[in-house]
C-alpha cells in the first residue's frame, strides 16, 4: 500500500484544529483529521494507495483537492509518494 501526503492549502477551521502548511503522512492509519474531513476524503486515499488516477482537473493525476463538508473551512491536497 502507497503513502499519501495530505497538505491543508487554506484554513479557517471552526475549532483552531488546522492551520494552512499542515502536512500528514497517510500509510496504514488515518492521520489526526477530523472525522468529517476524513469522511469527504477516505475515498480517495485510499484509492491512491492502490495505485489509481483520479480526475484532477482537465486530466487523470495521483492527486485530489478537496474542502471540508463545513463550508469548505478546510482546503487539503493530497498526492501520492513514490
Amino acid at each position: 500500500m502507497g503513502k499519501v501526503k495530505l497538505t491543508v492549502t487554506e484554513s479557517n477551521c471552526r475549532c483552531g484544529y488546522f492551520k494552512k502548511g499542515d502536512e500528514f503522512i497517510v500509510e496504514d492509519l488515518c492521520p489526526p483529521l477530523c472525522h468529517e474531513l476524513w469522511n469527504v476524503i477516505y475515498p480517495f486515499v485510499y484509492a491512491l494507495q492502490n495505485g489509481a488516477e483520479l480526475d484532477y482537473g482537465k486530466e487523470r493525476s495521483k492527486q485530489f483537492d478537496a474542502r471540508c463538508p463545513d463550508g469548505g473551512r478546510v482546503c487539503i491536497h493530497g498526492e501520492t509518494l513514490d
